[in-house]
């Protein structure tokens, strides 16, 4: 669906190949990687809520959630310690992932999920073990060096094993495997915080050993990328493995492309100073903007705080855990749906579509809280009928999310980089993602205190914005080689004038000639 007075780019260049079981059953894999990054959001939100926990490590918290009677609904959990014990992670993972750039280029994009399976794993085992608070932040850090490690090489590892009429599909299984994790994460919760003597949260927490040693193993059996070992001078093996994952024998045109590429970015010696050259502009500001505007939908806020946020508008801890684990549900199966029709509807119809979708839900939201509660927060008793709405227009809206901004946010930025810039582009996606995490996760607490249900207008807001700008400043990129994505900036009538500057060139080179051009 192009917008209208935008073109989609020129050429029609198609490389042979399949989807071969071999390509399928690798990228599934790897896409566990997305597991580490879900549970942690689902059972971060789910252990803040159970009492033993916030007994042990955050007292004020728990003596103003149970005690204090006076305390306003919206300002219960407002701590700033609490905060930093679900934000820490984010912050570390920013920081980590600018690390995994340099890693993911010289020694390939295996051992950067293989060092975020093996931090995760650690940061899990100390959090499981914790004495004390300090003990907490410790853990929580190790975990986001992970988590920033795993988000800088599984998107690109999942962009260049697929075969490109598959590529949307076979990436948003790393979003899948992420609402997994937040799903698994609340039905953990759900029967943990019901286990007698209140230690269910260390399980809870302990529980993240198990997708970090998934995603540790996995990166030890999972075969590199052809990008990845043309990248490193194997370029004899890099061949064998692009006939064996494209599944034919007629690989050349690809694989010259490929190499040429990769000799252009040899060239690069500074890769994020080149970063900063006109010519990619368009993809920098994409790197930049759709990782910006997807913390600022307000999804991190439903699903950090979740069993938080029902709770606060009245549900009790089961029912607020429940009503965790019934949107997390509603998120695994709206991904689905974007694996189904992100290669036949295209990136742009998905945002568009989703965004005006979460637009009318968060408005409907915030009047049904409004009402309710007040400024106050004080909503007296609650019908049924009410809680029913809330959560039934909050599953609306994590649907919308879950088939457009979510699994885009990651794809779009992982497919549009050019060889020679990739990794550090990528670090830039990540690092921008994990710093607005980061961001809203301290502040948002502050900020339902005292924005009250004005909280969900604000993201609203952000969603209009968005919407419109991806409907100005987004070419569709469904079908288009990896290697070939530069012809749609240069067919854009705005960003075209920052690429017109060289002929139908990919990664800085003269596709299918193998020419290398100054980079």
């Amino acid at each position: 669906m192009p917008a209208v007075g935008i073109p989609i780019g020129g050429g029609n260049k198609e490389y042979p190949g399949n989807l071969t079981p071999f390509v399928t059953v690798t990228c599934i894999v790897a896409a566990m990687g997305g597991l580490i990054f879900g549970y942690d959001i689902g059972i971060s939100g789910g252990v803040t809520s159970m009492d033993p926990f916030l007994k042990k490590f955050f007292p004020a918290v728990y003596r103003k959630k149970n005690d204090d009677k006076t305390t306003n609904q919206y300002c219960q959990y407002d701590s700033q310690t609490l905060t930093m014990f679900t934000s820490s992670l984010y912050l570390a993972a920013l920081l980590s992932s600018l690390v995994a750039s340099t890693v993911t280029r010289k020694f390939g994009r295996k051992l950067s999920m293989l060092f975020g399976g093996l931090l995760f794993l650690v940061g899990a085992l100390i959090n499981g073990f914790a004495q004390q608070v300090w003990m907490l932040i410790v853990g929580r850090i190790l975990l986001g060096f992970g988590i920033g490690f795993a988000n800088q090489a599984v998107p690109l590892y999942l962009s260049e094993m697929a075969p490109y009429r598959y590529r949307g599909a076979l990436n948003i299984g790393f979003q899948l495997s992420i609402t997994i994790g937040i799903l698994v994460a609340n039905v953990l919760n759900y029967f943990f915080a019901k286990i007698k003597g209140g230690w269910g949260w260390r399980l809870s927490l302990g529980g993240a050993m198990v997708p970090a040693l998934i995603i540790t193993i996995g990166s030890l059996v999972l075969p590199d990328t052809p990008n990845s070992m043309i990248e490193r001078g194997d370029r004899d093996a890099a061949k064998i493995q692009l006939k064996k994952i494209r599944g034919v024998e007629d690989v050349d045109e690809e694989f010259n492309d490929l190499v040429a590429a990769s000799e252009a970015s040899m060239q690069v010696e500074h890769p994020w100073r080149n970063l900063l050259q006109r010519k990619y502009r368009p993809q920098l500001t994409m790197a930049i903007m759709i990782p910006f505007f997807q913390q600022f939908t307000g999804i991190n806020v439903i699903m950090f705080y979740a069993p938080v946020l029902f709770n606060s508008i009245g549900f009790k801890d089961d029912a607020s855990l429940m009503s965790a684990v019934i949107t997390g549900v509603v998120n695994v199966v709206a991904t689905c749906v974007s694996i189904y029709g992100v290669d036949k509807w295209g990136r742009r119809a998905l945002f568009l579509q989703g965004g005006a979708q979460m637009i009318l839900c968060q408005v409907v939201v915030a009047a049904a809280i409004g009402a309710k509660f007040g400024v106050d927060g004080n909503p007296g008793d609650l019908p049924k009928w009410y809680a029913v709405v809330v959560v039934l227009f909050i599953c609306i809206y994590v649907a919308g999310f879950a088939w457009s901004w979510g699994p885009l946010g990651w794809l779009v930025p992982s497919e549009i980089f050019p060889l020679e810039i990739r990794s550090a582009a990528q670090s830039i996606n990540v690092s921008v993602n994990m710093l607005f995490t980061f961001f809203v996760a301290q502040i948002f607490l502050t900020m339902l205190c005292h924005m009250k249900f004005g909280l969900f207008i604000f993201f609203a807001a952000f969603v209009v914005v968005m919407t419109i700008y991806i409907y100005f400043m987004l070419p569709e990129t469904k079908g288009i080689p990896i290697e070939e994505m530069t012809r749609v900036w240069k067919s854009h009538p705005y960003w075209s004038k920052y690429v017109e500057h060289g002929d139908d060139y990919g990664n800085g080179v003269e596709m299918g000639k193998g020419a290398v051009k100054n980079v």
